[in-house]
């Protein structure tokens, strides 16, 4: 049932595979935990509860999701005829601010990697469009790697991009990134039909964050703090504070929901403030009263 549940994920909502091997690691562990999922009643799914008590809310609120999915699938193909999905425990999971790299600390990157891309050396290259491309087009990493080489148009400056649920979008491409494709398309292995090929196939996910937690190293800043995703939020960030539009931020992003990018306006809030002081009537009155009136 569980496979039956994948592949309708895969065929009905274009669930990508990172997306379906995270479902079925979620359905298979609470299997393990207490049996098989098909015969499960309200007593069994409501002993999850204490095998998850150390897990992060977070957690427990994902693979919960999980498991009510998969009982709605079973309910609608008629496999089972009732939900004990009630027993679930229900923890509020509370949003993590993505963590921030200021703007000195992105300085330091390209910094970095723009003095090392000066030996012309192919990996020191690729490095800079990588992170040229992660910072000013906002890539997710897995969206990254895996470009192929066609996405990359000769003259348009945008890039067609496979994100979540295989749903495709145009990012812009900074002349600064464009640059550095050129760069890397002169001194690219041939043979292959990916951007950022490896022996294998396209480099992985796991390959490009040790590049970047790398780079950050030799830039002077924390590895732990660095991240392609970290990178992502910067370009969120940073384009929210220099007045961005918060759904011309989601096209970009490929937000399904505009709830998944409101979580960058707390990053703004200092220009808020600044804004209300500067722009609203009152300020202005105030601003413009004699002193000692």
């Amino acid at each position: 049932m569980i496979d039956e549940f994948l592949a309708m994920l895969a065929a009905e909502r274009g669930a990508a595979a990172n997306t379906l091997a995270a479902y079925r690691r979620d359905l298979e562990g609470s299997e393990a935990l207490i049996g098989d999922l098909a015969l499960a009643d309200r007593a069994a799914l409501a002993r999850l509860a204490g095998f998850w008590a150390d897990l992060a809310p977070a957690t427990v609120a994902r693979k919960s999701s999980a498991l009510r999915q998969f009982y709605g699938f079973c309910l609608d193909e008629g496999l089972r005829k009732d939900d004990p999905t009630p027993a679930l425990p229900q923890p509020r999971a509370r949003r993590l601010l993505p963590k921030i790299l200021s703007h000195d600390e992105v300085a330091l990157l390209f910094e970095c990697a723009d003095d090392e891309a000066q030996g012309a050396s192919p990996a020191s290259i690729r490095t800079l469009t990588l992170l040229e491309l992660l910072y000013g087009s906002g890539l997710r990493a897995t969206e990254l790697v895996s470009l192929p080489l066609a996405a990359v148009p000769r003259d348009a400056p945008m890039l067609t991009v496979t994100g979540k649920g295989a749903q495709q979008r145009m990012v812009p491409v900074s002349g600064r990134a464009r640059q550095a494709l050129s760069r890397w398309l002169a001194v690219r292995p041939g043979g292959t039909t990916w951007l950022f090929p490896s022996r294998t196939g396209h480099l992985t996910r796991i390959r490009l964050y040790q590049l970047v937690k790398e780079l950050a190293a030799r830039a002077g800043l924390d590895p732990a703090k660095v991240s392609p995703h970290v990178l992502r939020h910067a370009f969120a960030t940073h384009l929210l504070e220099g007045g961005a539009d918060l759904r011309v931020l989601q096209t970009l992003l490929g937000h399904a929901d505009i709830t998944t990018t409101q979580i960058y306006t707390h990053v703004d809030a200092a220009r808020l403030v600044a804004l209300v002081n500067e722009r609203h009537p009152l300020a202005r009155a105030l601003a413009a009263t004699p002193r000692g009136v």
